[in-house]
């Protein structure tokens, strides 16, 4: 066996694209109208890296065991997230309670503030509020805990109340992921995967939710001095898997687990395209996958815009990240983006 086995889904085409007689499709991740005809089969041992290009017949058809489960951890459907279908790409609106964040920069600080807008992008249609009180944007310093359960615990309170979309929580720590569940948050969402506080894993693992769990190399202070990778791609896949082979190990089972590629978390503009183009490997996880590409610095790397001009590039990057059966999207313009998303979806039923 190979050191490492990978599969990267080519093509998404809707249920009514046209193939030519006798090819097959295959579903992404249990998508019935989203499916492959093609992928890239690679086998990493050491630094040696092959890729192979197979028709899903001929993946259908291979005889060796290890391909098999790697094809149906690819296709097989997904377990609802917080009584969530993933049957579409759902939305996950950005609620920085901080004083920092690189979009927005402390416009949402003050409790009213974070809750109203909160409100606002459910009434965009957000499915997921995603409230977090540290910036982890490059640079960025810690926040003790004190200081972060008082920017985000009064704003989960009012939420549970008034709002109907899940409650998600953007941390690190493993005290405030326990209180925020406590409060009534249906998400946990770690930027480091569980790997900053020790307690982490036993305390996401006692809440019974789902986890998100993202790569991030460093910490925020000195993640992107020098980021270097042999395959960012493979060697971002492989560092998730063992995030989820140690969280089931802890008690957390897959279907509870969403996979984020952590786009420009110690990473290069050259590392963020890369992952962009590939997101469909991690389907392979057998894990829902998240994509956090809104409004980051690769847009401006690529074409100078400030944070608060993003918008089209961080529309594109959704749409990227849609046509490669990504479940979630993180977005701080949930508004534009659902309408994104409904003119790519018009185009299945045509």
């Amino acid at each position: 066996m190979a050191q490492g086995l990978y599969l990267r889904p080519l093509a998404g085409l809707p249920a009514n694209g046209q193939l030519a007689t006798g090819d097959r499709r295959l579903p992404i991740a249990g998508r019935s109208d989203l499916q492959f005809a093609a992928g890239v089969l690679v086998e990493r041992d050491g630094a040696a890296v092959n890729r192979r290009l197979m028709g899903a017949v001929e993946l259908a058809a291979s005889a060796d065991a290890d391909v098999q489960a790697l094809l149906q951890r690819v296709c097989g459907p997904r377990e609802p997230v917080a009584g969530l279908a993933l049957d579409r790409p759902l939305l996950m609106g950005i609620v920085n309670v901080t004083p920092d964040s690189f979009s927005d920069g402390g416009r949402f600080l003050a409790t009213d503030a974070a809750i109203q807008h909160a409100l606002q992008l459910e009434a965009e249609g957000a499915d997921i509020l995603d409230i977090g009180g540290e910036s982890t944007r490059p640079g960025a310093d810690a926040v003790d805990l004190d200081e972060e359960c008082r920017r985000v615990l009064p704003v989960i309170r009012a939420l549970v109340k008034r709002s109907r979309a899940r409650l998600s929580i953007d941390t690190r720590k493993a005290e405030v992921m326990r209180r925020a569940a406590l409060e009534g948050v249906q998400v946990i969402n770690d930027v480091a995967g569980l790997g900053h506080d020790a307690k982490a894993m036993q305390s996401a693992a006692a809440t019974d939710l789902p986890v998100v769990l993202m790569h991030a190399r460093g910490e925020p202070r000195t993640m992107q001095v020098n980021p270097v990778y042999a395959d960012v791609v493979l060697d971002v896949y492989d560092w998730l898997q063992a995030r989820v082979e140690a969280c089931e190990r802890a008690g957390i089972s897959r279907n509870r687990l969403i996979v984020d590629p952590g786009i420009g978390f110690g990473k290069t503009l050259a590392h963020n395209l890369s992952l962009l183009g590939s997101l469909g490997v991690l389907h392979g996880l057998g894990c829902a996958v998240l994509l956090g590409a809104s409004r980051k610095s690769f847009i401006a790397r690529l074409t100078g815009a400030g944070a608060d001009e993003r918008l089209p590039g961080s529309i594109a990057a959704a749409l990227i990240g849609a046509a490669q059966g990504v479940q979630i999207l993180r977005v701080h313009d949930v508004a534009a983006t659902r309408q994104a998303l409904a003119v790519w979806q018009g185009t299945f039923s045509g």
